[in-house]
């Protein structure tokens, strides 16, 4: 008797338990950093703006979602992610074979390499092919070529970038110990150590230090040198997601499809960047 008891105990114990809940995906949270401009950067009034603030709105309301955005700093992005702080990220995060290690993401909703940011009157505004793209995937011997056209330039340089960056990996690893990599918390904290001479260059998205430059206390910045972009530099600024989080990266994707299908894309990075960010 004793034991059918405690099988009738256990049985009713299991269907109590029953399947796991479905998680409810009609409200979920957004993580920007608020702080690179034009992707994502935070006005005078503390609200948050950019080209991905714009670009979740229209994409929560293709999913039929209601999204709240908040901000948080980039080095804690990814593990606040994966500690459930919120459902996604949207912060002009490269989708790297590293990161996917630890997190998935999304089909890219734009793409603008890595560049140089330096000082009009210092020791590489004349760094050679200005603006050429170079992709690391896809053109991999001219990619090689160009490095190495600047290899002797960098050499016994400080390189400024920001932490947990795609930028710094590619720095350390086409570079090494030709240069010395100076890591800062922001994008803005770089710039004012280039500015004031303690570093020779920055390495950022181009979109960023154009925004960068055209702010009247970085009047003495510009851009110089090649553009680089795939590879190690990942496919482009994707939404992050946790791992397990099929359903939710599939509303994604299919909403992401539907406004690069419809120019929305285009014309939102018109609007922000000046060209179009779209990865086709």
């Amino acid at each position: 008797m004793k034991i059918l008891a405690t099988a009738a105990a256990l049985g009713l114990s299991i269907l109590s338990i029953g399947p796991a809940a479905a998680k409810d995906l009609s409200k979920i949270t957004i993580a920007t950093e608020g702080a690179f401009a034009p992707w994502n950067f935070t006005k005078a009034d503390g609200t948050l703006t950019g080209y991905e603030v714009d670009l979740y709105k229209i994409l929560c309301e293709r999913m039929q979602v209601e999204c709240t955005l908040i901000a948080q700093n980039w080095d804690g992005m990814i593990p606040g992610l994966l500690a459930g702080k919120y459902d996604a990220i949207m912060a002009g995060m490269s989708a790297t074979e590293k990161r996917e290690k630890v997190i998935s993401f999304s089909q890219p909703y734009g793409s603008t390499g890595q560049t140089f940011g330096v000082l009009k009157d210092g020791p590489l505004a004349a760094l050679p092919l200005k603006g050429d793209l170079f992709n690391l995937a896809s053109n991999p011997d001219g990619a090689k070529m160009a490095i190495e056209e600047i290899r002797p330039l960098l050499k016994g340089k400080t390189i400024g970038v920001q932490s947990s960056a795609i930028s710094a990996r590619f720095m350390q690893e086409t570079f090494g110990d030709d240069i010395t990599i100076r890591e800062y918390k922001s994008t803005e904290q770089h710039d004012l150590d280039l500015l004031a001479g303690r570093i020779d260059a920055v390495m950022a998205s181009p979109a960023y230090l154009m925004t960068a430059a055209s702010d009247p206390a970085n009047t003495e910045m510009m851009m110089s040198g090649p553009r680089f972009q795939g590879g190690i530099l990942g496919r482009g600024s994707s939404v992050g997601l946790r791992q397990e989080d099929d359903e939710l990266r599939a509303m994604f994707d299919a909403a992401l499809a539907s406004v690069k299908a419809d120019g929305t894309t285009k014309a939102l990075s018109e609007k922000w960047f000046g060209f179009d960010v779209t990865v086709y």
